[in-house]
């Protein structure tokens, strides 16, 4: 069973500020609990509500459906590694939607991508609702949270691409694309794009065309949907 102060704490882990001073973080449903167990992340403890019981769930629980399951996985440190030598990456400027990130993830997982970048002011990692949308992901993409225009620089003094997707860019499908070396792809909010600082970065500018061309329904791209697309588009022409 669990203590007041154990549902407290536990309850508590839905605001960053906790999450950041505990270290921990809340995964929810028998699939994202599994993943949790054999992730090699470590697991602070479990709990079923065949064991606790509904009540006590509910009152854990951040769902508005009590989840059959869920546990608290400590963060792990956010150290930032050297760049690839090679290899595509993902730089994310002000991804501040959860569903977003947590999509966002999801397609980097698919798609193999060895790493992820974000701004400072991007949703946190582990806020409930990422943690959700990530359906796992969390746990095997590499992710660290860095300056971006200084990462930019530092990968095209090494000799990478930069890329970023822009309403005024160039026709993706037209474009040539990096895929042998390392290549990192900048996705802006829905709201701003991508910030001045990392566009004077951004060495190839892209965009998807609509369809019909000259007859666009919506006004953009959801920023996971672009990010997908854009991914999706580098692996098929390195296939």
């Amino acid at each position: 069973m669990l203590s007041a102060n154990e549902i407290k704490k536990i309850r508590s882990l839905r605001e960053k500020k906790y999450r950041d001073e505990y270290g921990l973080f809340v995964v929810e449903g028998e699939k994202l609990v599994d993943e949790a167990l054999r992730s090699g992340w470590e697991v602070e403890g479990v709990w079923r509500i065949g064991e606790i019981g509904p009540a006590t769930m509910s009152r854990i629980s951040s769902l508005s459906n009590p989840s059959p399951a869920l546990a608290v996985v400590r963060k792990r440190p956010d150290t930032l590694p050297g760049l690839p030598g090679k290899g595509l990456c993902l730089a994310l400027d002000g991804i501040r939607d959860p569903g977003n990130l947590g999509t966002i993830l999801r397609a980097a997982d698919w798609f193999g991508v060895d790493a992820v970048y974000a701004s400072p002011d991007t949703v946190d990692l582990y806020n409930p609702k990422v943690v959700q949308a990530t359906m796992g992901a969390i746990f095997r993409v590499e992710f660290h949270y860095t300056d971006l225009p200084a990462l930019c620089r530092r990968w095209t003094a090494g000799g990478g691409a930069v890329y970023g997707t822009f309403l005024d860019g160039e026709n993706i499908y037209g474009e040539s694309l990096e895929t042998d070396g390392p290549a990192l792809v900048v996705t802006g909010s829905e709201a701003d794009g991508i910030s001045p600082a990392v566009a004077e970065c951004v060495s190839s500018r892209l965009y998807f065309p609509p369809f019909p061309p000259d007859d666009p329904g919506s006004e953009s791209l959801n920023a996971a949907v672009a990010t997908a697309l854009v991914l999706a588009e580098f692996r098929r022409r390195s296939s």
